[in-house]
């Protein structure tokens, strides 16, 4: 121990509670408007069908023309590994893990479709359809048939649908009070936002549903879809969608891309509208940067190109989906849009393969971090929540195993929880 030194200060303690007391309300705005990840699971994908085409074996049929397509096509784990470049390493375990996934759980995310997907429709067509909806939804929950998350997709707030959207959401919202309450997994989608004002019209409708019912305030959340330039850009120049984030009030849980309205919105002609345009980057990135911290996910588009036909087309079409999926990844974007069963093999291997690449680096890394170990790389706080987060997110899709990432670790679930949402001088770690 060397001489103690010998400490000094020149101002007194009522200078720091002067700035803190200056600084209570952006604290304030900073916890409101910034309490970070909810820490719960985000699905990998969405699926959506549309309202009068979905059944009560619909999630298990996705998971049967999967394994058909499978069969069909790549009937092996080489075979398949072949098709879309995976590592021989990993070639068992993604195509092991993706066909006990397509049997288990084959959809995450289930949104039936009341939009583009359904379209114009008798009121009383479409009345019944979404009655049918909530009843089917609610009996998926109560036999253990759901989908983790489960909801619906109603017509936006534009004046020529607003009433059919909204009384859609009204239908289909009582018919689950009806059927014995709204399921934990409950998610709305409000597509083709343009103004905020939007998104406080669709809030005023959840408030007074919520107050009709006696729930609590706050209790049924909604994700925007951002499918219009406006969306992104509004006319003075500001961040619409950052606007939409505060008009919510809290309500937002996610931000969905729309890869070809959004597309077709800014000019791109049909051949080149995808999820890799450089107009879909853009809005994406404004996407991302205006969720950051505020508990609002972010979610890539789908691809149109569907895998049916003769094999080589297949391929070609698990190829490209394979290859988007994984640029998503990279991207930070955790979770995508599916169109058809064919898509499910190649959503679970790209995901698959993305978690099980990086599973001992990542485990390396922050098994150091925590041991304070040395290494060629330094890492920080906000370094080993994103490590902890990328694991996290590989054992809620079934990538990896929750015992696999305690014995390369050294960590609990319950530490990487605190990783990952970690609060303020309050992270211990236990031993597993």
């Amino acid at each position: 121990m060397g001489q103690q030194e010998k400490v000094a200060t020149s101002l007194a303690g009522a200078v720091s509670e002067e700035i803190s007391a200056s600084l209570t309300a952006v604290d304030a705005e900073l916890a409101r408007r910034y309490p970070g990840d909810p820490g719960t699971r985000q699905p990998v994908h969405t699926v959506y069908v549309p309202g009068d085409i979905f059944e009560p074996g619909t999630l298990r049929s996705w998971g049967d023309q999967a394994l058909v397509a499978l069969d069909e096509h790549a009937p092996d784990a080489s075979s398949f590994a072949a098709v879309l470049g995976i590592p021989e390493e990993l070639a068992g375990p993604v195509h092991d893990r993706v066909r006990a996934k397509l049997k288990r759980e084959p959809v995450e995310d289930l949104r039936i479709d009341f939009e583009d997907g359904y379209g114009p429709r008798p009121d009383a067509e479409e009345d019944e359809a979404a009655a049918r909806a909530a009843r089917l939804v609610s009996e998926a929950y109560a036999n253990g048939t759901a989908a983790p998350y489960m909801g619906i997709r109603m017509k936006c707030m534009e004046a020529g649908v607003r009433d059919r959207g909204i009384r859609t959401t009204d239908v289909f919202l009582t018919g689950l009070m009806e059927a014995g309450g709204l399921p934990e997994g409950l998610v709305l989608t409000l597509p083709k936002v343009t103004y905020p004002e939007q998104v406080t019209a669709f809030v005023q409708l959840l408030e007074a549903f919520e107050k009709a019912h006696g729930l609590d305030a706050g209790r049924i959340g909604f994700e925007i879809q951002i499918e219009t330039s406006q969306s992104i850009l509004a006319a003075d120049g500001t961040a619409a969608v950052a606007r939409m984030i505060d008009a919510a009030r809290g309500r937002a849980t996610g931000l969905h891309y729309g890869t070809f309205d959004y597309s077709a919105c800014v000019g791109v002609s049909a051949a080149y509208q995808a999820s890799d345009h450089p107009a879909a980057d853009h809005a994406k990135a404004v996407m991302q940067v205006a969720a950051a911290g505020t508990g609002v996910r972010v979610s890539d588009g789908s691809t149109n190109v569907l895998p049916v036909g003769p094999t080589a087309q297949v391929h070609e079409a698990w190829r490209l989906h394979y290859g988007l999926t994984r640029r998503a990844l990279a991207r930070a974007y955790y979770q995508g849009w599916d169109m058809h069963p064919g898509h499910l093999p190649t959503r679970y291997a790209a995901v698959y393969a993305f978690y099980r690449e990086g599973l001992e680096p990542a485990a390396a890394r922050l098994a150091a971090y925590v041991a304070k170990a040395g290494g060629d790389v330094m890492d920080e706080p906000a370094t080993a929540k994103a490590l902890s987060g990328y694991l996290l997110r590989g054992i809620d899709c079934g990538a990896l195993d929750t015992a696999e990432v305690a014995r390369l670790t050294g960590l609990t679930r319950a530490d990487l929880d605190a990783f990952a949402s970690p609060r303020r001088g309050d992270l211990t770690v236990t031993a597993p």
